[in-house]
């Protein structure tokens, strides 16, 4: 089984069990925003009003890609350290799935890590229209891979 990738909901569990360790909010707080900080730089051309994810205070730029292998592949990128993180957070699960993995999925592991819960509610919103946002655009790559396979 080498060269597979993680299902989505196994990458949850990874996220749930390196969070469970930590107690203390201050130190998951750093630990999401290393995860931000170990995101690979987008592409400046992307930095666009196309690419800003509405709903969010602090400025977010999301793209997505779908590889020959039919996997959505998301870079992001934020003005706001900690929005910075939780992006991180989203990419390490949905990354490299399918669009029907992606829209199937449930992301239990942001409320089971309490990220819901401590954040501000400006924060919660723009974590919500991050999810949407991911998820738009693997819709729309699966409208795409539907209607270019003869039925």
């Amino acid at each position: 089984m080498s060269n597979t990738t993680p299902s989505i909901d196994q990458i949850q569990e990874q996220i749930i069990d390196e969070f469970a360790g930590i107690d203390d909010w201050m130190d998951r707080y750093g630990m999401i925003i290393d995860l931000g900080n170990s995101l690979p730089p987008i592409d400046e051309s992307l930095k666009t009003p196309d690419h800003l994810i509405e709903g969010c205070q602090s400025r977010v730029w999301l793209d997505a890609t779908l590889s020959p292998d039919g996997k959505v592949n998301y870079t992001a990128d934020s003005d706001a350290i900690i929005v910075k993180g939780i992006i991180a957070l989203l990419i390490s699960v949905l990354n490299d799935h399918t669009p029907d993995e992606i829209l199937a999925s449930d992301l239990h592991f942001i409320s089971a890590i309490g990220l819901s819960e401590n954040l501000s509610p400006t924060r919660s919103n723009g974590l919500l229209a991050m999810v949407k946002q991911m998820r738009m655009y693997a819709l729309a790559y699966k409208t795409k891979l539907d209607a270019s396979t003869p039925s």
